[in-house]
């Protein structure tokens, strides 16, 4: 099959598939550049197959980078809700002519690989006892006593 621009094939696919937005297939296509960027750096290979579960590492990190913690309310805004739409995404590229695949490839090399939100939330996440819900007690750590006094401001 002989590819097609990517933009016209994105309108195609939405004209049958409106689950995903146009937003999330260009920047599907970003991530997907970035990750054979990354892999050319480690393996200085010039045309190499990505798969699956190494495009679903290269989304996390891409949309890390871009969005920061806002990162899987982007992606969710999308319709981008978990490893297996990324692979909705790549087979509908697939069969619009937009991207190439092996022999090998399949829709369920997404399936179950990684969870997507986990993966886009865990950086976020606090790595130490937070006092809210707790005793001061129990977190094992005291606030400084002031009384009724405001914080200085080199406490803040």
């Amino acid at each position: 099959m002989e590819r097609i621009h990517f933009d016209v094939a994105v309108k195609t696919i939405l004209n049958q598939d409106r689950r995903f937005e146009a937003d999330g297939y260009h920047f599907l296509r970003e991530a997907l550049d970035h990750t054979i960027k990354n892999l050319r750096k480690d393996e200085l290979i010039e045309h190499r197959h990505v798969s699956g579960p190494e495009l679903l590492e290269g989304i996390v990190q891409h949309a890390l980078e871009k969005f920061g913690p806002m990162a899987m309310a982007v992606l969710d805004s999308w319709g981008i809700r978990e490893g297996d739409d990324i692979g909705t995404m790549v087979f509908n590229l697939i069969d619009a002519g937009a991207f190439g695949k092996s022999e090998e490839d399949s829709p369920e090399d997404f399936c179950g690989v990684l969870n997507l939100k986990e993966a886009l939330l865990a950086p976020y996440r606090p790595t130490r006892p937070v006092l809210a819900g707790r005793s001061q007690d129990e977190a094992g750590i005291e606030p400084p006593s002031r009384g009724n006094q405001p914080a200085k401001s080199s406490e803040l």
